[in-house]
């Protein structure tokens, strides 16, 4: 993979750390969003090293700071890992590991028992990161982690502990784990895997937890080799999805056929059968490459606990990604779900002759809103080249509809050569944004985000 590839275009990274106050808005910033929107993404100090790819470019978190109907602040921070720090002439921060085994998160970023996380998976642990983007330290959640984490827990609205599945690329087993809202993990269970399986997402009902063993595992031999990628894709060896009770010890495994799955939707109970709604791919790590895979659609898992079989279904084959529904309806029966559209990932990891000719329109320019009672798809175009990633759905502070709150997601606008914030009321999905907040700076293509509202 040359220099070029996967990091330019939309994907280019930005050079300079910002710090903007009283940011210009477009409409009206909605009162009762009072708080952060912060998301993270590979943004790497060097363009150099040929062994680059998305997942190995050093975190950098982007940040939006709302408050009584303005936008304090903008910044962007790159996550201080111990060789962060060092390139940046800084002093390593407490706690950080040995090279090699240390990891600027760079996937995801949560807000958990008081502290702002950024995430990252395969045995790295997460940074904790101050209210202004500053990194403190790795968190190992008071001494209780006793390795790396992952990029994707599900945090239960009801009970307040946050679940998750980490693996490692060396680890025989996956390991599910559940942290307590005070910040301290209370359960590990370690699953036996001796092949290896890459788990980067995982599902959460109210009865179980659910597993996806799929045909992607980590190579010790890539590894071993210094491949920039150290999964394989092993389709013989079939693929499966695991029911793990939430206070039990042993996984119920049901053969589906390969696939692989980054992202779910959401899952849910529904007496003996379990619902899982997943972006899925028919292939991927094809060769130990992202490029020249698979499209991905929105399909749904129906496992019947009591017949054995798991059902199948297409629920829209346009191809997007990273999807989501209301936090407030995680592990319960939904009935709407947002994803952005992915004309082609392709167009995220191909060739370098490819990339090169991609124009920026080629990247996600739209957002889709699923209602499932309804079978309907809203598509909201946000124009040509204003592409954008993850939708993060904010639910309004007074109980009502499922979909009553806003989105809120960053959008590359072409004509400034910058990127706004922009803020949809998820009822009025295709109509004018709430409010557009104009960045002084371009936010690249990345990963996840949350909002971390201010403390009540």
């Amino acid at each position: 993979m040359s220099v070029k590839a996967p990091y330019q275009g939309a994907f280019t990274p930005v050079r300079d750390e910002i710090t903007a106050f009283d940011l210009p808005v477009t409409g009206r910033i909605p009162d009762e969003l009072q708080g952060r929107y912060l998301r993270n993404g590979p943004n790497p100090l060097r363009l150099d090293d040929p062994r680059l790819n998305l997942f190995l470019g050093e975190g950098m978190v982007h940040g939006v700071r709302l408050r009584d109907g303005r936008a304090e602040w903008y910044r962007n921070r790159w996550v201080r890992s111990a060789a962060v720090a060092r390139s940046l002439g800084e002093k390593v921060r407490r706690g950080s590991r040995f090279p090699g085994s240390d990891f600027a998160p760079n996937t995801h970023v949560i807000g958990h028992a008081g502290r702002i996380l950024a995430l990252v998976e395969n045995g790295f642990r997460p940074y904790e990161l101050t209210p202004d983007l500053d990194t403190v330290r790795p968190c190992d959640f008071r001494g209780t982690l006793p390795a790396g984490y992952t990029a994707h827990p599900k945090l239960d609205p009801r009970s307040g502990e946050l679940h998750a599945v980490s693996y490692a690329t060396r680890a025989e087993f996956v390991q599910y784990s559940v942290l307590s809202p005070a910040g301290m993990l209370t359960r590990i269970v370690n699953i036996p895997a001796p092949h290896r399986p890459v788990m980067h997402d995982f599902a959460l009902t109210g009865k179980y937890v659910v597993l996806y063993d799929l045909p992607a595992v980590n190579s010790l031999t890539a590894a071993a080799s210094g491949a920039p990628l150290v999964y394989d894709w092993q389709e013989s060896r079939g693929a499966r999805v695991g029911l793990l009770p939430r206070h039990g010890t042993e996984v119920r495994w049901f053969e589906i056929d390969p696939c692989w799955v980054f992202h779910t939707l959401n899952a849910y109970d529904d007496g003996d059968r379990v619902v899982v709604d997943v972006i899925r791919y028919p292939r991927m790590y094809a060769d130990l490459r992202l490029d020249g895979n698979s499209l991905p659609t929105l399909d749904r898992w129906v496992i019947d606990t009591a017949s054995g079989k798991v059902t199948e279904t297409r629920l829209d084959d346009r191809a997007q990604e990273f999807p989501g529904v209301n936090p407030t309806v995680v592990s319960t029966p939904h009935r709407y779900g947002y994803a952005a559209v992915v004309p082609d990932m392709h167009s995220y990891f191909g060739p370098d002759d490819d990339l090169e000719s991609l124009p920026d329109q080629a990247y996600g320019d739209a957002l889709l809103k699923h209602d499932f009672s309804a079978n309907t798809t809203a598509v909201r175009s946000l124009g040509r080249g204003h592409y954008t990633g993850e939708p993060v759905f904010v639910p309004g502070t007074s109980p009502g509809a499922e979909d009553e709150g806003y989105l809120l997601a960053y959008v590359h606008d072409p004509g400034r050569g910058a990127s706004d914030l922009v803020i949809l009321s998820a009822q009025d999905f295709t109509g004018e944004p709430l409010a557009t907040v104009h960045l002084p700076a371009r936010v690249p293509l990345g990963f996840h985000g949350s909002w971390i509202a201010d403390p009540a």
